[in-house]
């Protein structure tokens, strides 16, 4: 492989607002992005920040707070949660005024009581009408976003779930500069029903030649030897598009969505000696044996500079 080529990333703003001194802001857009018999419901909602300081400063894969209102069961007022902009830094508008999020309404059963359990904000943010306000925070996060010179770099975007999210606004920013290195977004759902976004990634796919949408559908689809796809999995069965990218010098890898995923990535990276994704905390690659568990791969193995994660 070639020298790596260098890069950085941005100065960027954050916490231009705080949990003490957060802003209202009103909601013009919720909208179901799931089909109508997905099992989930997932919401791409959107907020207008004209006049306020988050006005063009919010960049893709940053994080914006939401403060829902009442109190929890100790009578304390209900926790920050941060929820990853799903659009670029010229926002939805092209102006940086209205920014969008992804949202899935958490409905699940307490295991040790049987109750219903719904998620404080996801269920808050889902149930907002169009018109009404939310207090908000950020922008937080400063890693998790494109380099400086995006167009100068290829592209490998992993994500699952509602991970999809920061890849929206990214695949449209570069999309907008016109870049002609490679771009590939590699998204793993359970059904078909949760392909998110999944228009606008084939009509991209259909029309650029340096874009490449790669679905891993893990309970519909079965790879050749009877498995179950995941998102890592697109590095073997599709290793014609994607391992002559890996090897160039201005590859990145950004994975986002459930936490634990990036281990079944790092797998598979090793496997194609692909080491310059990694770091081993202690030792080497070849300290690797094939009785290695996950739990021996989260400890002894993190991502290089080349690699970002953002995981929950």
């Amino acid at each position: 492989m070639q020298d790596t080529i260098l890069f950085s990333l941005p100065e960027t703003e954050l916490n231009i607002y705080s949990k003490k001194n957060p802003v209202e802001v009103p909601v013009i857009e919720n909208k179901i992005v799931t089909t109508g018999r997905s099992p989930n419901f997932i919401r791409h909602i959107t907020f207008d920040v004209t006049g306020t300081g988050l006005e063009g400063k919010v960049r893709a894969g940053q994080s914006i707070g939401i403060l829902p209102p009442g109190v929890d069961i100790k009578g304390k007022p209900h926790q920050l949660r941060l929820y990853s902009s799903a659009s670029p830094v010229f926002g939805e508008d092209g102006e940086g005024k209205h920014y969008s999020t992804t949202v899935k309404r958490l409905i699940d059963e307490n295991w040790e009581t049987g109750e219903l359990f719904l998620g404080v904000c996801s269920n808050y943010l889902s149930s907002v009408r169009t018109g009404n306000k939310v207090n908000i925070t950020g922008p937080s996060g400063k890693r998790f976003i494109l380099p400086e010179h995006p167009e100068a770099f290829n592209y490998l975007f992993f994500a699952t779930g509602t991970g999809i999210a920061p890849f929206r606004g990214m695949t449209k920013e570069l999309m907008a500069r016109k870049t002609t290195n490679s771009v590939n977004i590699i998204f793993g759902c359970p059904y078909r029903t949760d392909l998110l976004y999944a228009d606008y990634f084939q009509k991209l796919d259909r029309e650029m030649s340096n874009f490449n949408y790669l679905v891993s559908v893990s309970r519909e689809q079965i790879r050749r030897d009877g498995s179950r796809p995941y998102v890592q999995h697109q590095l073997i069965d599709n290793r014609e598009i994607l391992q002559p990218i890996l090897h160039q010098p201005n590859t990145l890898i950004y994975v986002c969505g459930l936490k634990g995923m990036e281990t079944g990535i790092f797998k598979t990276l090793h496997r194609l000696g692909m080491h310059e994704y990694m770091n081993f905390r202690k030792g080497s690659a070849e300290d690797v044996t094939a009785d290695w568990t996950d739990d021996h791969w989260k400890k002894a193995v993190k991502p290089s500079e080349r690699m970002f994660v953002e995981t929950y």
